[in-house]
């Protein structure tokens, strides 16, 4: 029994949960701040320290009491993701953009995916879902690189893009494998187009509805409103959206960026985003919090191998992609050579994407999804920040070290 799930009074135990919860993902993350690492991975582990399987002080039934959670963080992640698709910035180096990213993107998933097919013999639903969420890059660990030794060239303003591209084409490629994977997991031998339509034009039918409420955000979210209102207002419409993609039984990340999306090119201002940041980072705190006490602990014993094999598949998937794409796209030396190494980071809407295949997939398949991209996240969070710097570095695009440390004093 959980220590919380004494409590008699099960209104007290929710809240308590919910402190709880909050207190462990800030105390974490004093002791990540000093080992350097992101907030990201002290949430994690925070989560994994209170959980089942190590402390156990909040019950089962209260984790899923609280699934909810991850629909909302992924909206909010997506509607993050919208503002950096303006239009003006796309059509500069967009189409050089566009195919590094879509290379670097797909060519790690493609890898991934055949790597659990072939050399694990593991299913193709679980495969294609693995590989779609693989392709996935977090720009979060990357661009604090970036931030913290002042970088600048080529090769950052290159990351900056396709760090912001990135994550959209994952979004799109998990849709379409997560509906292939439903069927192939319904039992369809033969694929029903009816079947796989009908999802599909939903998709597109909440889309619509984000172009269209991203639209009118011009007229909701007015100067003339205060700034209380209007943060109250966009965390309406932002729960509105995510509320009706639930009821329709689909993933809320593609509308959702496609509101940020069309709401920046419309009013081009990006001061709603910052308002949406000082609200968002409890629910994200709770998610990944949350997701570590997911994590099955035991299974890192069963799923250690794949999860390693993982690991380094990805990284050399998103080099090679990132190097092919940067060849035909006709970028300079330095990108083909150093691009990849920035891309390795992995973290928040993989974990996302994680939650959504895991109720695709068979509870025990599921589980193993869930325990390779926590696990290997982690990692991915200690080593990112390293690989980005000596990508800089050997890139010529940051100084020293030591010259780097003494600008910032």
């Amino acid at each position: 029994m959980a220590l919380l799930d004494r409590i008699e009074n099960s209104s007290a135990e929710v809240i308590l949960s919910i402190a709880l919860i909050l207190f462990a993902g800030f105390l974490m993350t004093r002791i990540t701040k000093k080992l350097h690492l992101p907030d990201v991975t002290g949430y994690i582990l925070a989560g994994v320290l209170i959980g089942p399987y190590v402390l156990n002080l909040i019950s089962t039934d209260i984790m899923e009491g609280m699934g909810f959670i991850t629909d909302i963080a992924l909206a909010y992640i997506a509607f993050g993701v919208g503002k950096y698709f303006k239009l003006e910035e796309l059509k500069k180096n967009g189409k050089r953009i566009i195919i590094i990213t879509v290379f670097e993107a797909l060519l790690a998933g493609t890898v991934v995916a055949l790597t659990m097919i072939f050399l694990f013999h593991l299913s193709v639903p679980f495969a294609i879902l693995l590989g779609a969420i693989g392709s996935a890059t977090a720009p979060a660990s990357t661009i604090m690189t970036i931030n913290q030794y002042h970088a600048r060239g080529e090769l950052v303003n290159t990351i900056l893009q396709v760090v912001a591209l990135d994550d959209a084409v994952a979004l799109i490629a998990f849709s379409v494998c997560a509906a292939i994977a439903d069927q192939l997991e319904s039992g369809a031998v033969h694929m029903r187009w009816n079947v796989f339509l009908v999802p599909l034009l939903v998709n597109l039918l909440v889309l619509f509805l984000g172009a269209v409420c991203g639209y009118l955000l011009k007229w909701i979210i007015s100067d003339s409103r205060s700034r209380d209102h209007r943060l109250i207002l966009i965390n309406a419409v932002i729960f509105a959206m995510t509320g009706v993609c639930t009821m329709l039984d689909v993933s809320p990340l593609l509308p959702c960026m496609v509101m940020g999306t069309v709401y920046v090119n419309v009013i081009e201002k990006k001061n709603l985003f910052k308002q949406v940041n000082h609200f968002s980072p409890p629910i994200m705190l709770m998610f990944f919090v949350l997701s570590g006490m997911r994590l099955n602990v035991p299974m890192l014993v069963s799923a250690g191998v794949i999860g390693v094999v993982y690991f380094g598949v990805r990284i050399l998937g998103k080099y090679a992609g990132a190097w092919m794409g940067s060849l035909i796209g006709k970028a300079s030396p330095e990108v083909r050579k150093y691009l990849g190494l920035a891309l390795v980071p992995q973290a928040g809407v993989a974990i996302g994407l994680a939650a959504l295949g895991q109720r695709i997939l068979p509870p025990q398949m599921g589980t193993m999804l869930s325990t390779i991209i926590l696990s290997s996240s982690i990692l991915y969070e200690m080593v990112g920040p390293a690989c980005a710097k000596g990508a800089l570095i050997l890139a010529h695009e940051i100084r020293t070290t030591k010259a780097a440390d003494t600008g910032r004093k």
